[in-house]
């Protein structure tokens, strides 16, 4: 199946881009009468047939449209630092895409090695994963939020902070996987290179973020923003 974004599709003719027709037609070699799949992000998946094969306008007809096509069952925020290299903040968004998250919050934190954060890139690569992973739901990317303000905001579900420091509860930290629940709301903090400063786990905990760690490796900051994606996809793999 080959998949292309339009996020403003509307049935029954769609018009792609002019870089989504070039890949269409000179790439995939696709032409009138041959069928491939349009999603608006938000669910919808439509079954179109080719109509006028232009690689500068290709134009297809829907034939065939599923809306709310394979939701997660789960609704997971991940809260992250975007990591000195950008690469390695682009990878994790990849494949996160692919295993599933629902919104993405690139966060300046007090050890920040990066404090600018340019969402076009990190867009196109969230983009280009969902067309690869077949997804219908394209996650939202919000734009860089200082740690203090996301505490703030109220969220309807459970928040969590992983962190290296000693655990601030006499219970100690909960180990991610063993903590959510199948089809629960989670927000999941994950801190820089540096990790979060301790005024930071405090601030965390007492905006009723619970303490939690992803075992006894050590992990860089994309690999343990990953690692909580995918205990959050294995757990409701169990519905």
């Amino acid at each position: 199946m080959q998949l292309f974004y339009a996020p403003d599709l509307m049935p029954p003719f769609h018009t792609l881009g002019e870089e989504e027709s070039r890949h269409c037609v000179r790439v995939l070699r696709l032409g009138v009468g041959d069928n491939l799949h349009l999603t608006d992000g938000r669910g919808t998946l439509c079954k179109c047939r080719i109509v006028e094969a232009d690689a500068r306008r290709c134009t297809v007809e829907v034939v065939d449209t599923h809306t709310d096509f394979e939701p997660l069952p789960y609704r997971l925020v991940m809260g992250v630092a975007p990591t000195k290299n950008a690469e390695r903040f682009e990878w994790f968004l990849e494949k996160a895409t692919e295993v599933g998250v629902t919104a993405i919050v690139p966060l300046e934190t007090d050890h920040s090695e990066r404090r600018v954060f340019k969402p076009q890139r990190g867009e196109k690569v969230i983009t280009a994963a969902i067309k690869q992973s077949l997804k219908a739901f394209r996650p939202s990317l919000k734009p860089l939020t200082p740690l203090h303000e996301l505490l703030k905001q109220p969220f309807e579900g459970r928040k969590f902070i992983a962190h290296c420091a000693t655990a601030r509860s006499g219970a100690g930290k909960h180990y991610l996987a063993s903590a959510l629940h199948p089809g629960e709301a989670a927000l999941i903090l994950i801190g820089p290179e540096g990790d979060f400063s301790d005024a930071e786990i405090d601030a965390a905990i007492a905006c009723g973020f619970e303490e939690i760690t992803l075992g006894t490796q050590r992990l860089r900051t994309e690999t343990a923003a990953l690692t909580a994606t995918v205990m959050a996809s294995v757990v409701n793999a169990t519905q």
